[in-house]
């Protein structure tokens, strides 16, 4: 599609118009003037990405598609602050990088690594509100908004937190950068992404194999055909569900030689489970940016809702425009899946199919935490390899949220953590999280399941 074509179908739309549309999960600022001036403030900083990644990655999603590439997008339910620390970050790092090697080894394709970060600062919330012991407060909705300890000054939204969520991105998209340019990512040297668990993981040796044979390989095409630049380095893009929209408005930018508007906060954003209907603003402000996008799909939406969504938000049937991210549930897959992949199908809509098989799997402990079950994350997953290939498409990539640090919110995996496992190290303030074993061992039993050697 010509760049020109490509924005036609935002002629009647502006970065501000979704203002005029019902607007859910914001917060509820007090000072509408304080928020203004945050959000003029906002407008006048430098953008996080720049418009040719953009492009670069709506191009690479567009091979995802056609089944050239595939999709490993990861990272935190929500970022906070605090862990805007050269550990956490390259460690986070580290295992996106490691499961992408898994990946590329088992899969003998390219993968498009997404980082669930750098701008991961907001989340959507059941309520408005908190009640305990009598005393109620607006709810806790990321850094961006307000603070998690409960009480009048922290859970008050405060429209500066905005600046400093552009700030904490760039300091993340700064250091990552700056990993990857400095050879972090070196294929030739996969020891630079070693974690403390392959010393004592069941994992282990099968990881070890892998990276030796990858070496042997490089090594050997190196023989024969000299240093192959393309291996000192990779692509690497950020995503975050787009939640704040007056965030998303201040970095909605127009740059020369590329007309129509673009969202210079990340590469990638997405359109929550929560946040989108049809009529309402997150569905009005994407439809009129130029990125590649990824829509949350739950057990609950019907083909003839799916079907006017993918029109408003991908008119143009445009490549790598529309990625749609199914998060059903182990328990409910089987049947909420087959219609809506029948349905895209059979009226011939370009999309990218990805699993999040977090989402639909969350549960509550009895002594009290919110945890997965990696039986249950693994089960959805593998029902939807089974699911598209009987319906004829295809299963493109994994939307995961995981940690390169060692956590323990998600219970069984190759140590079979517990119940009891979970108070060891929950730290998420959210959501729980893959660790970085389990998450190795997901891409593990991606590689096998595409193969046809997971076990049921």
């Amino acid at each position: 599609m010509s760049e020109v074509s490509a924005n036609v179908f935002a002629s009647d739309w502006t970065p501000s118009s979704w203002q005029n549309r019902t607007a859910l999960q914001q917060p509820q600022y007090e000072d509408a003037a304080e928020l203004a001036q945050a959000t003029a403030q906002l407008a006048g900083l430098p953008p996080l990405v720049t418009s040719w990644e953009v492009l670069a990655l709506k191009q690479a999603l567009a091979e995802a598609q056609e089944g050239r590439r595939f999709l490993l997008q990861g990272g935190d339910c929500a970022e906070s602050f605090a862990d805007c620390s050269s550990p956490i970050i390259s460690n986070r790092l580290k295992v996106l990088l490691q499961m992408s090697l898994v990946l590329v080894h088992g899969l003998k394709k390219p993968v498009l690594r997404v980082g669930r970060f750098a701008g991961q600062y907001a989340k959507p919330r059941s309520a408005d509100s908190e009640t305990r012991d009598g005393v109620t407060l607006p709810s806790f909705r990321g850094d961006v908004v307000n603070g998690p300890e409960f009480t009048v000054a922290a859970r008050r939204p405060d429209p500066q937190r905005l600046i400093s969520a552009h700030a904490h991105s760039a300091l993340t998209m700064n250091f990552v950068r700056a990993l990857i340019d400095g050879g972090f990512a070196d294929l030739h040297h996969p020891e630079y992404w070693d974690l403390a668990w392959v010393e004592h993981s069941p994992l282990a040796a099968e990881y070890r194999r892998m990276v030796a044979g990858i070496g042997d390989s490089l090594r050997f095409m190196e023989t024969l055909a000299g240093p192959i630049a393309g291996f000192s380095k990779v692509d690497f893009f950020t995503s975050h569900e787009a939640l704040l929209l007056h965030y998303e408005q201040a970095l909605t930018r127009q740059v020369p030689r590329h007309p129509g508007w673009f969202n210079l906060s990340t590469h990638f954003p997405w359109i929550g489970m929560r946040t989108a209907a049809l009529d309402g603003a997150h569905v009005e402000y994407f439809r009129g940016i130029r990125n590649p996008i990824a829509v949350k799909v739950g057990p609950s939406v019907t083909p003839d809702q799916l079907l006017p969504l993918i029109d408003a938000l991908n008119p143009h049937d445009e490549p790598g425009r529309l990625t749609l991210v199914h998060r059903m549930g182990n328990a409910k897959i089987g049947a909420a899946l087959p219609p809506l992949l029948q349905a895209v199908r059979r009226d011939g809509r370009r999309v990218l199919w990805v699993a999040d098989p977090m989402h639909g799997n969350t549960e509550s402990t009895s002594n009290g935490y919110k945890t997965r079950r990696f039986d249950n994350i693994r089960g959805e997953l593998d029902q939807a390899f089974d699911i598209h290939a009987a319906a004829g498409t295809r299963l493109g990539g994994v939307h995961l949220e995981l940690t390169g640090e060692d956590v323990t919110e998600c219970t069984g995996g190759a140590r079979g953590l517990s119940e009891a496992d979970l108070e060891r190290a929950y730290k998420s303030m959210v959501d729980p999280r893959l660790n970085y074993e389990q998450s190795l061992e997901l891409a593990m039993l991606i590689v096998r399941k595409s193969a046809g050697g997971m076990a049921a």
